[in-house]
């Protein structure tokens, strides 16, 4: 049985990048996860594709939480505006309480540190360690020169065609968010028994 995702990880940018196209779909994404009732966990700063996505959350009456490491807390300009900022020591305790708090990872565009956090929820998950959804948002064809990558990785024998399967690419925000977390129709309101 699958189980429902509540919680959704965004990975991205510290950078707003050079693609206007980028942060749009940051700050359209955050706004649809607030919009399903998604709580978004993500890296804790306020400024680049990272602060699109809260704040756009946020704008939506969405729950935001952020993990930031303490040495970066400045560096990143922490976002104050979250519902909960969880500062940690180093990086490998951020990586770790943000898989702890979520359900799914959504993948945005954005730099190494992205792409660690990106690999290492992949490797995870082929490591049989979670078995969370991972959607890589190609905004603007972002992602499709690491999708070569993979399958040059498996094509060399290094890898099985499996791993291809181990993360979903979505094109927009609106498809990422569907597979994650499928609209479902209102409850019928109940209707008063007879006697």
């Amino acid at each position: 049985m699958e189980s429902v995702v509540e919680s959704v990880c965004v990975f991205c940018g510290a950078s707003p990048g050079l693609d206007r196209a980028h942060r749009a779909a940051a700050a359209r994404l955050g706004a649809l996860i607030a919009g399903r009732g998604l709580r978004m966990v993500f890296g804790g700063g306020g400024i680049g594709l990272m602060g699109a996505a809260a704040d756009a959350a946020l704008a939506a009456g969405g729950e935001v939480v952020g993990v930031i490491p303490a040495h970066l807390a400045k560096r990143e300009l922490a976002h104050r505006g979250v519902t909960e900022l969880h500062v940690v020591e180093d990086m490998h305790s951020r990586k770790r309480l943000m898989l702890e708090l979520a359900d799914a990872f959504a993948v945005l565009p954005g730099g190494v540190g992205t792409l660690d956090e990106a690999f290492e929820v992949i490797t995870s998950k082929q490591l049989g360690i979670h078995d969370k959804p991972i959607l890589l948002l190609d905004a603007a064809g972002y992602w499709r020169p690491m999708i070569e990558l993979v399958d040059a990785v498996v094509r060399a024998g290094f890898a099985t065609g499996a791993t291809a399967g181990l993360f979903t690419v979505a094109a927009t925000p609106e498809a990422l968010i569907e597979a994650l977390a499928p609209a479902r129709p209102p409850r019928p309101a109940c209707a008063a028994r007879s006697r």
